[in-house]
């Protein structure tokens, strides 16, 4: 297709062509936003839980809590709300842990699935936008025709084809635009499953852990000034 045949169809699609391209953009755009939001998510947040999970391990809470606060993943949140909820319950002699991590991580799920709405709202909508287009198209095609007739024109069925021929490249562009849409969104929807099975094991391991950490070694205490270093039998003579 010619620049000058394309632009022929623009101009023939007018606002709902404009309509359909304008929100094919608008994917595209949700699309890249949602990729750099999600790069690494899956990576960082693996890394993060090794980490916190060394540190309950050995019992350090305050390592790993250090940790989820430096860190940049989507799973700290996690971890802090978990912190956050042991220390108020050591506090208050309640309870809770599970709850608390549970309310985060559905609080991150929506944050990760921002924007989404956008390309099934699209995906759903652009074929209707050119089917309309293509039903204007078309009686704008029979208003032509009537008109030619009236004015004693010789057009006929080839005028009223020709028209209609170029009304249905409404319905080509919003299926296309709606396809693009969908594959964007099935790919996120996909994508996002997967990161929330790793957030929901990365959040129970650390609620177990939290829970059967050891208990933080206690020193032994020092001698008294007045207490012999070493216990035994007084010295002969």
């Amino acid at each position: 297709m010619s620049l000058n045949e394309l632009l022929h169809y623009l101009r023939l699609g007018g606002v709902t062509l404009a309509i359909l391209l304008l929100a094919s953009v608008v994917a595209l755009g949700v699309a890249i936003e949602r990729l750099i939001a999600l790069w690494g998510v899956s990576e960082r947040s693996r890394t993060l839980g090794e980490t916190v999970h060394k540190h309950l391990l050995r019992g350090d809470v305050a390592a790993a809590r250090t940790a989820s606060e430096r860190s940049d993943a989507v799973v700290a949140d996690i971890f802090l709300a978990g912190f956050d909820r042991m220390e108020r319950a050591r506090a208050n002699g309640g309870s809770g842990v599970e709850s608390a991590v549970e309310r985060e991580r559905a609080q991150v799920g929506l944050k990760l699935r921002r924007n989404l709405w956008i390309l099934a709202t699209i995906g759903s909508i652009t074929p209707f936008v050119g089917l309309f287009g293509t039903v204007a198209g078309i009686m704008r095609s029979f208003k032509d025709l009537g008109i030619d007739v009236e004015s004693g024109g010789t057009g006929g069925t080839a005028t009223v084809m020709t028209g209609i021929s170029e009304a249905l490249v409404a319905t080509a562009v919003g299926i296309l635009v709606a396809v693009q849409a969908m594959v964007f969104y099935n790919y996120f929807q996909a994508r996002l499953s997967r990161v929330f099975v790793e957030l929901r094991l990365l959040g129970d391991e650390f609620v177990e852990l939290l829970k059967e950490r050891p208990a933080s070694p206690v020193p032994a205490p020092a001698p008294s000034p007045s207490e012999p270093a070493v216990r035994g039998d007084a010295p002969h003579a």
